[in-house]
């Protein structure tokens, strides 16, 4: 069974008693290791009783596949309900699984398994969502909204209070992975002091962060028509482990406000008032380079490439084909629409 966004949060605090086992996968590692550990807490309080908790790579059943059915039939020496957490699944693990669906030992013990991005066409993911007994949890990168409720949560736990630009600028920075997201909020937290506030210029010092920064080259870069500095930037991204969905979603910001100051230009605003109505403000460095970008991109062009943008974000997430692919085709099209069809280049 699949569970419901809305579900998970409930399911991790209590998970339902005729649940045996549990499918923890998706490009955000650090959420996916935050939920699995929720999960466990929620199943052994503590989460660290050795008698109750058996640890198995997932490279292990492939040579041991008894292994899986032998620890869940085990009862614990200490009482309360066993633990089993397999790490690092993948689609090689799958037949071990269908079996262990098909015969499940009585009793209830509980499996949670960490599994690696797994696309849709997943035969790990298959299998826990047709068993009866089982679900997934999906755990993709956060969007503004989760990023804005965690900032909340984290700064509230402090009583730190952030005005509406800092909390816009943590809301569209971050959101690579929920694990560094909250330690960057906790630092933020900590400068500020509990009872303290946050202001932009707070934020932006705390939080700067250089992959961020890179991923803004490699937008405005796509942005220019810069075709060849895009692929450059992107290959790089890439190769240092940035997720996709996190590249669209730098687009998409990016476009988002060039349709907003695009937007006020058609109401007869100069593109001066245009770029300095944007909340947060634009880094002085790249104004000219923005205004440059307005006249290539105005506001219904850019309206246009949002919502291709969000087409490939769902398409990354729901057709199985390779996100890379889906990513660099998405952008690489913005790219050559802004080199126009007289440089237009091959490729």
């Amino acid at each position: 069974m699949k569970l419901d966004r809305g579900r998970i949060d409930g399911f991790l605090k209590s998970p339902d008693n005729d649940i045996r086992a549990a499918l923890v996968y998706g490009p955000d590692r650090g959420l996916a290791a935050e939920r699995a550990q929720a999960l466990a807490q929620a199943i052994v309080p503590g989460a660290h009783d050795a008698f109750r908790i058996a640890w198995i790579a997932a490279e292990e059943l492939s040579v041991n596949s008894a292994r899986l059915a032998d620890e869940v039939a085990q009862l614990a020496l200490t009482g309360g309900r066993r633990l089993i957490r397999v790490r690092d699944a993948g689609d090689a693990a799958v037949g071990v699984f269908a079996r262990f669906f098909k015969d499940m030992p009585p009793g209830d013990a509980f499996v949670l398994v960490e599994g690696k991005d797994l696309p849709a066409r997943s035969s790990l993911r298959r299998a826990f969502e047709g068993a009866k007994q089982a679900v997934t949890i999906a755990c993709y990168l956060d969007g503004p909204q989760e990023i804005a409720a965690l900032a909340r949560s984290v700064l509230g736990a402090r009583k730190v209070n952030a005005d509406e630009e800092a909390m816009h600028y943590l809301a569209t920075s971050l959101g690579g992975d929920r694990r560094l997201s909250r330690m960057e909020l906790e630092k933020l937290a900590l400068y500020a002091g509990d009872g303290g506030s946050v202001n932009l210029a707070d934020a932006a010092s705390v939080v700067g962060d250089s992959a961020d920064l890179s991923l803004d080259d490699m937008v405005m870069a796509a942005a220019d028509g810069d075709a060849p500095g895009f692929e450059r930037a992107l290959s790089r991204a890439f190769a240092e482990g940035e997720a996709p969905v996190r590249v669209l979603r730098a687009a998409m910001r990016h476009f988002d406000r060039l349709h907003r100051a695009g937007s006020r230009m058609a109401t007869g605003a100069d593109a001066e008032t245009a770029v300095a109505s944007l909340r947060p403000p634009l880094f002085f460095k790249l104004k000219e380079r923005f205004k440059r970008q307005l006249r290539l991109w105005p506001a219904k062009r850019a309206a246009a490439v949002l919502g291709s943008l969000m087409e490939a974000e769902r398409q990354v997430k729901s057709t199985g084909m390779p996100a890379e692919i889906i990513c660099r085709a998405s952008l690489l099209r913005i790219a050559r629409a802004a080199m126009g069809p007289g440089t237009r280049r091959a490729g």
